[in-house]
């Protein structure tokens, strides 16, 4: 077979001297720290008896340490499976009992959890990067500090050899699961495959015309595909450098931006960086490239960049299950409120609820096809054929529609979904939740804009008539109940009650009618 592990491609495109990534601490690591530590791990996870294929599930915070094992992973031919720090237990459990992983990797306050509901082996990594495990193999592995430690340094006992010889990787194999959250309330597990990830990082890497000398400015999370794939990927297939923030901060950025020359976004990012006082064309003078996705850019924030800092935005439109589809073009013009045309070795078509395709201008849903679009989701066979035509094209889900100039817009969405502060939320899952509290009768979960968020999460609830008024909930009940059950983002901002909710002559929840309710 023809050699496709992702990590085995990258490897022979940088050379392990050159910087891999640099904190705002003065703390670096070369590529061969990368090659280094992420073959410490595979020895490790490989003598605890992982084998190829078997899920290794991680919910930790972003340090460089947490990429060190998602590149250990990759190496082994293990199937690495991230998970949004914000999830609580009620869905870390399910996200278990779907995936059976073989080791979970999680941050030292959660292990209670992991440990109530996985059956496997486990290890904690804080988000200073220390390693801890009641393993058999614990104090072969040691610790790392990642505030002063030195990655030449750290004991590792019997892994003190670094060597660790990949293993070999067909384009099929699965790389990763990512979860997305289902519109029946049960998260989907997309499956990407080695092939998956090598065909949009070379495709990127051409579109977006990427040198070796870039230097990333890395504000992403890394349990999503946008900081992991996107930024990550492009990074190490380049094998260029990345200035790496553990966190989004507008102030580190406008500092880090004049040691960078790429910078990826949300646009609740580019947002909150137009109100910061520092932002302007001289610290942008050395940026080649700033891109924003993972939910639609506002024309008047594309706007008002380009104003502030003379660098116009280009906005580009992926999703879980295909990685990057299309984008503005690097050399030509960058339509704002469109997403670009469809990017090289990306097929689409717009079609109608009867799958004919529609004419240019009209609406309808987005269909994708490329060697970027995953394999199907985990463990549902159904849910898989359900979402694939005939020839092979994916139903993104998503409405948009197509100008004289190929250039995409999306401009709405079909079963409802939410994006917020450019993480995906399901209403259904919300709302069964929700339907679950006591004193609620029925639930109705919409999203409106947003100024900082893009969209804001909102509940529309029947209280159950038989309470009285004293015993009925109230909005500041209903969103402490939420935050101790499911991940923030999830949790309404606002929640409204009415008598009854707004139906269609078929029964079905007219949410439209809510969204023009509540949107003020």
């Amino acid at each position: 077979m023809t050699e496709s592990n992702f990590y085995s491609r990258c490897q022979q495109n940088f050379s392990n001297s050159n910087p891999f990534l640099n904190l705002p601490n003065g703390r670096s690591y070369s590529y061969a720290d990368l090659h280094h530590q992420s073959g410490r791990i595979a020895n490790y996870l490989t003598q605890l008896g992982i084998r190829k294929g078997d899920r290794v599930i991680v919910q930790v915070e972003k340090s460089p340490q947490n990429l060190f094992w998602y590149f250990a992973c990759m190496r082994a031919g293990f199937i690495y499976i991230p998970l949004n720090t914000a999830y609580l237990e009620h869905e870390i459990e399910y996200f278990i009992a779907n995936a059976s992983p073989s080791f979970a990797l999680c941050d030292p306050s959660r292990r209670a959890i992991f440990e109530n509901h996985a059956r496997c082996k486990i290890g904690t990594l804080d988000g200073e990067g220390n390693f801890l495990d009641d393993n058999a193999l614990a104090d072969s592995f040691g610790h790392a500090d990642f505030e002063t430690g030195s990655a030449e340094d750290t004991d590792y006992g019997d892994f003190e050899d670094t060597f660790f010889e990949n293993e070999a990787c067909d384009a099929s194999d699965i790389a990763v699961i990512l979860y997305t959250s289902g519109t029946t309330g049960n998260p989907k597990g997309a499956m990407i495959t080695h092939g998956n990830l090598l065909a949009n990082a070379a495709t990127l890497s051409t579109a977006w015309g990427w040198q070796s000398n870039d230097v990333l400015l890395h504000a992403l999370p890394t349990f999503h595909i946008h900081g992991l794939f996107v930024a990550t990927h492009l990074v190490v297939f380049n094998g260029s450098e990345m200035n790496f923030m553990t966190k989004f901060d507008p102030e580190q950025v406008v500092n880090w931006l004049p040691k960078s020359s790429v910078y990826m976004g949300v646009p609740t990012n580019y947002v909150r960086l137009l109100a910061h006082e520092g932002l302007n064309g001289d610290i942008c003078a050395n940026m080649r490239l700033f891109t924003s996705g993972s939910a639609p850019l506002l024309a008047q924030t594309f706007q008002d960049f380009e104003q502030r800092t003379g660098q116009t935005i280009v906005e580009r439109y992926g999703m879980t299950e295909t990685g990057m589809n299309t984008s503005n073009p690097l050399s030509g013009k960058r339509k704002p409120g469109t997403v670009g045309p469809a990017l090289a070795g990306v097929e689409t078509k717009i079609c109608d609820d009867s799958g004919q395709q529609v004419s240019d201008g009209q609406a309808g849903t987005l269909y994708v096809k490329g060697a970027n679009v995953f394999k199907g989701y985990w463990q549902m066979p159904d849910k898989t054929a359900e979402e694939f035509t005939e020839d092979g094209f994916f139903k993104t889900g998503d409405i948009a529609s197509l100008d004289e100039d190929g250039y995409i817009s999306i401009i709405g969405r079909d079963k409802d979904m939410i994006i917020s502060g450019g993480l995906n939320v399901y209403p259904k899952e919300i709302e069964s939740i929700l339907d679950r509290l006591n004193g609620v009768t029925e639930s109705a979960v919409i999203g409106v804009p947003h100024a900082d968020f893009g969209e804001a999460v909102v509940a529309v609830i029947v209280r159950a008539p038989y309470l009285t008024k004293q015993g009925q909930l109230t909005e500041t009940q209903i969103i402490t109940e939420m935050k101790a059950t499911i991940a923030g983002f999830k949790v309404p901002k606002q929640v409204h009650f009415v008598d009854s909710l707004p139906r269609n002559t078929m029964g079905k929840v007219q949410k439209n009618i809510l969204r023009e309710t509540y949107t003020s």
